[in-house]
């Protein structure tokens, strides 16, 4: 009864999240911003408070059997319902955020054999960016054809080992033919989807030919990387020039001239790196290594499962808009609008976060009384 009022935060984040389709206001080719006067709300931001609340009430019931597939895919759809919603809303990079839920799920004996599969999956997504699906589907017959020549053996005393290899190369097969087109083509954002394939020096195979005919810089070797990597290069530049010290706080010329979109925002971090150099930098990171190795102290004592399921998911977001930030800004990462916690510009992030924390400190302190008075 103690967390009866957690059972609502699901359905809560999941109203805020349909609110959004009748009253969204259109910023940046994005549809999740409810504008309420001079006051912006991004719910899909939000809606990790409730999901982390959800799932931790969900996974500290009594009678959750985690062990058993109905809970497994219970908590699961907690967790991955938003992001259907985050995607119609052409909010990919927030939608990602909520795989990062996978971590207390695993903390709690979700099998690790989701997360290698899914581990497979992103390898795989990844090689589909490196290289030609037709390349790639050779590649994964004649792998399936020499891994049933080295098992032929095995093969003649089992035949479940033959079905296995096929099995595996249909899925790897249909993965890279279909699924990953149909993501880039309908899931991502045209732009987004240049992003990501600029990353890695590519044009983007997964459009008409007459719109990426009409894309293409002057410059064929280079494509349309000029145009979709230029707040990366800028910020790459404007970090680089900051050296080892930096040049001084409101001393950049990068960031003073402008010359970086969105430094107030998702470019946060190159302010940073221009003003403060790789000092700066490296005691930031130091400073979110100690909160995230606090969190993961306060969750590791906790007698609670509600309180260790919600510390680890804290720590689990943190984690991932730190690295995946940071890596967007020295183009490591493709640019998904993933803000820096706690230093970005945004009243739904900064909320959101501050009071992730919040929550974390008022109800780790309430569990340490309480044991303390039984003890």
């Amino acid at each position: 009864g103690g967390y009866r009022p957690c059972a609502a935060s699901q359905r809560t984040g999941i109203l805020l999240l349909l609110l959004v389709f009748p009253f969204h206001t259109e910023v940046k080719g994005t549809r999740s911003i409810i504008r309420i006067g001079g006051f912006q709300m991004q719910p899909a931001d939000l809606c990790k408070l409730f999901v982390n609340l959800a799932l931790a009430k969900y996974l500290s019931r009594p009678e959750t059997d985690f062990s058993k597939t109905r809970s497994q895919l219970v908590a699961s759809g907690i967790c991955f319902l938003p992001v259907v919603f985050s995607l119609l809303q052409n909010e990919t990079g927030l939608a990602l955020v909520y795989f990062t839920f996978l971590l207390p799920m695993y903390r709690e004996g979700f099998p690790p054999i989701y997360l290698i599969l899914g581990a497979s999956f992103g390898v795989l997504l990844v090689v589909s960016l490196l290289f030609p699906t037709t390349e790639l589907m050779i590649a994964l017959t004649i792998l399936a054809v020499l891994a049933v020549y080295f098992l032929r053996k095995k093969i003649k005393r089992e035949k479940a080992i033959l079905a296995v290899i096929v099995i595996a190369w249909s899925i790897s097969a249909f993965f890279v033919g279909v699924a990953v087109p149909f993501i880039f083509k309908h899931v991502f954002q045209k732009y987004q989807a240049d992003r990501i394939f600029s990353m890695v020096g590519r044009d983007n195979p997964f459009v008409d030919s007459e719109d990426n005919t009409a894309s293409i810089t002057a410059d064929p070797k280079q494509g349309k990387s000029d145009k979709e990597n230029y707040n990366v290069k800028q910020s790459k530049i404007a970090i680089g020039s900051g050296g080892i010290f930096g040049k001084g706080f409101m001393k950049g010329t990068q960031t003073q001239g402008d010359f970086v979109p969105e430094q107030h925002t998702d470019f946060i971090f190159t302010s940073l790196g221009e003003s403060f150099g790789f000092v700066g930098c490296t005691l930031l990171m130091l400073l979110y290594l100690g909160l995230l190795l606090r969190i993961v102290y306060i969750a590791e004592r906790q007698r609670s499962v509600f309180t260790r399921v919600y510390a680890y998911s804290v720590a689990a977001i943190i984690f991932f808009h730190v690295a995946i930030n940071i890596c967007m800004t020295i183009g490591l990462a493709p640019v998904i609008g993933i803000t820096l916690p706690l230093m970005s510009y945004g009243g739904s992030s900064l909320f959101t976060f501050t009071i992730l924390i919040f929550i974390l400190v008022q109800v780790s302190h309430i569990f340490f009384i309480i044991k303390k008075i039984f003890s």
